[in-house]
């Protein structure tokens, strides 16, 4: 099976310093926002991490974009 991807973040993300985990995290957080579209998914995790490796902004600061859940209505 051959990779289908446009853009490859691994590398971009090792250089940033981001974490498997926070990486995972990043890449969970993208997905929610284009469950449909995996170009703008595949750019907006590169762009994510270029951003970091540039000191644009933290892991941790994108990572609190996270919505938190909805709770049930009482």
């Amino acid at each position: 099976m051959t990779d289908t991807r446009m853009f490859a973040w691994e590398d971009v993300a090792s250089e940033a310093g981001i974490t498997p985990e926070q990486l995972a995290g990043i890449e969970r957080l993208v997905r929610e926002e284009f469950p449909h579209d995996d170009m703008l998914y595949e750019l907006h995790v590169l762009r994510a991490c270029m951003a970091v490796k540039d000191g644009y902004c933290t892991v941790e600061q994108i990572l609190q974009q996270q919505e938190p859940a909805e709770q049930p209505h009482a």
